[in-house]
C-alpha cells in the first residue's frame, strides 16, 4: 500500500504544481520523501485500506493544513503561509507542518476522514456558455436542476459577474474570469430563472461555520483569487438562503423531472461530478433526463448541461479534457460547446 500511496503523491504533487498551486505541490512532494523516511506522515497514512487517489489523499492532507492555517490552530504555521507570509517558501513551511502533524495526530486523522469538495465557482463560466445558448432561443421562465451540487455555490450562477479578455456577462460581487478562446456565447441572452434545487449525496451546509471553513480549507493557499471567490460566493449563497438536498441523484432527479412545470423551461446540469457516482446511479440519470426529454413540449423544454471529463462523456482513452455540452428537448439535439479543464483556466469555445 505504502506504494500506491507514494504514486498518487507524487502523481498529486505534479498535478498541483501544473494546476498553478507551487506550494500545495512542494508540500505533497515534502509528505511523499517523509512517508518514505517513516515520519509523521507514514503514521497518519500508512494503513490507509482504500484507493489513496481516488481518496485524493494527498489533498486531504494539504486542506487538514490549511484548515488549521485558516482557523490559527496553529499561529507558527499561519505566520509561515502565503496570506501572512507573500514571500513564503516551503523550506520554512514544512517543518512546522511536519511538526504540526506529529503533535495534532488525532484531529488530523478525523479531518482526513472525510473526502474533499471545493464547490470550483469558477465552472460556472463554462456552464454559463450552455445556459445563454438555450436561453437565446427560449425567453420564458426557467427552473433548474443541479446534481451533484455540494453546498450550492453555484446554484446563484445567474448571479455573477463574468468577464474574459473578449466578452462580458452579469453583474455581482463573484467575479469569474477565464482565457476565453473562439467565439462569444450570446452574451445578448438573458435567462429568466424561476426556481432552483439541488441535490447530493453528502452536502455541505453553507450555514454551519465549520462546514464552510472544510470547503474553503481545500482551495489552495497560494491562489488568492480562488479564496476571493469562494468568500464572495459563500455570502451570496447565505443571503440567497441556498438549501442542498442530501439525496441520490438518480433517485432524486428522476423524482424532480416526474413532476415537471408544464409552463417553464428545465434545466438539468452538473460539473465534475458524473465520473464519482457508481455505473448504476450514473445509468438512472441518463435514463430521468432521457424519459423527462421524450415527454418535453414546446412549451416546456428540456435541456441537458455538462461540464465534465470526455472520458466520461464520450468514452475518450485517456482523455483530458472536459466537454462542456448542451443537449435539449424536444429532439434530443446534442451540441458539443467547447472543452475546458476541471480548474476551467481557460475555455476552447465553438459555440
Amino acid at each position: 500500500m505504502i506504494e500506491r500511496i507514494l504514486a498518487h503523491f507524487n502523481e498529486q504533487a505534479a498535478l498541483c504544481s501544473a494546476y498553478g498551486s507551487p506550494l500545495t505541490g512542494a508540500l505533497i512532494e515534502k509528505m511523499a520523501r517523509d512517508l518514505e523516511a517513516n515520519g509523521p506522515v507514514a503514521d497518519l497514512v500508512a494503513d490507509w485500506r482504500s484507493n489513496p487517489a481516488a481518496d485524493a489523499l494527498a489533498l486531504r492532507l494539504t486542506g487538514a493544513l490549511h484548515a488549521a492555517v485558516l482557523t490559527n490552530r496553529d499561529a507558527d504555521l499561519a505566520a509561515f503561509y502565503p496570506a501572512r507570509d507573500t514571500a513564503w517558501s516551503v523550506d520554512k513551511i514544512w517543518p512546522v507542518a511536519r511538526a504540526f502533524f506529529e503533535r495534532e495526530r488525532d484531529w488530523v486523522v478525523s479531518f482526513i476522514q472525510s473526502p474533499p469538495q471545493t464547490n470550483e465557482t469558477r465552472r460556472s463560466i463554462a456552464l454559463l456558455s450552455a445556459f445563454l445558448a438555450f436561453a437565446e432561443h427560449w425567453q420564458g421562465p426557467i427552473d433548474t436542476l443541479e446534481i451533484g451540487a455540494s453546498a450550492g455555490l453555484n446554484l446563484n450562477w445567474d448571479r455573477f459577474a463574468y468577464r474574459t479578455q473578449s466578452w462580458s456577462w452579469g453583474e455581482g460581487d463573484v467575479q469569474i474570469d477565464t482565457d476565453w478562446h473562439g467565439e462569444a456565447p450570446p452574451v445578448q441572452a438573458r435567462p429568466s430563472v424561476r426556481h432552483r434545487a439541488a441535490c447530493d449525496l453528502n452536502p455541505l451546509d453553507i450555514r454551519d461555520p465549520d462546514e464552510r471553513l472544510r470547503l474553503k480549507s481545500y482551495i489552495w493557499p497560494d491562489q488568492p483569487d480562488r479564496l476571493a471567490r469562494f468568500d464572495a460566493a459563500a455570502a451570496l449563497a447565505l443571503d440567497a438562503g441556498v438549501r442542498v438536498e442530501r439525496a441520490d441523484a438518480g433517485a432524486w432527479l428522476a423524482q424532480k423531472l416526474a413532476n415537471c412545470a408544464n409552463d417553464a423551461a428545465t434545466i438539468v446540469y452538473h460539473s465534475v461530478f458524473l465520473q464519482y457516482p457508481p455505473k448504476d446511479t450514473r445509468e438512472a440519470i441518463v435514463s430521468a433526463i432521457q424519459d423527462a426529454g421524450a415527454r418535453a413540449t414546446s412549451s416546456a423544454p428540456l435541456a441537458w448541461v455538462r461540464m465534465e471529463p470526455e472520458a466520461v462523456t464520450d468514452n475518450v482513452q485517456n482523455g483530458l479534457r472536459f466537454v462542456i455540452d448542451l443537449t435539449t428537448w424536444p429532439g434530443g439535439e446534442r451540441r458539443i460547446l467547447g472543452y475546458t479543464d476541471g480548474h476551467v483556466r481557460a475555455v476552447y469555445a465553438h459555440i
